[in-house]
């Protein structure tokens, strides 16, 4: 059996020096564009590394290579809470309903290629950041967009 979902995650806003954003369109539901989000593997999994984990799981993109060092990823310190889907749920030990996200952000070069995970999304685009945000399902991750000129300049 799976373990439990640790309702404690990440969302990523991968981007270029032009603010061009990376949005994902999830197997499920169809339709759902998204930034790269998942959670800790382990409590005592640091949140860094969850963010690149989950960026390469996600986008085939390595944090800590020659085209993307480490230091492109930042936490930019911002944390919210949200209820799960319910429909996500089941995903979760019984009676957790809220989820923490830890917001970051990767500057990689234009150009970057993506190798999505077949079993998690369908799609990507490069996008404008104003267009990536009018993109997203998720209200929280359009915020995050929206935030990205002030956090990179």
């Amino acid at each position: 059996m799976k373990p439990f979902k640790i309702p404690e995650s990440v969302l990523v806003v991968i981007y270029t020096p032009e603010l061009d954003v990376l949005v994902l369109e999830r197997v499920e539901p169809t339709g759902f564009w998204q930034s790269v989000t998942g959670s800790k593997d382990a409590h005592d999994e640091p949140l860094l590394e969850t963010a690149a984990r989950e960026v390469r799981e996600e986008t085939g993109i390595v944090v800590g290579s020659a085209a993307v060092p480490a230091e492109n990823l930042c936490d930019w310190h911002h944390t919210i809470e949200y209820s799960i889907y319910p429909h996500w749920r089941y995903r979760y030990a019984p009676g957790v309903t809220r989820n923490t996200e830890h917001w970051f952000g990767l500057q990689v070069p234009a150009g970057t290629a993506v190798s999505l995970s077949a079993r998690e999304h369908v799609g990507y685009r490069w996008m404008p950041w104003q267009e990536a945000a009018a993109q997203c399902f998720s209200p929280s991750n359009a915020e995050a967009i929206r935030q990205l000129p002030q956090r990179v300049r």
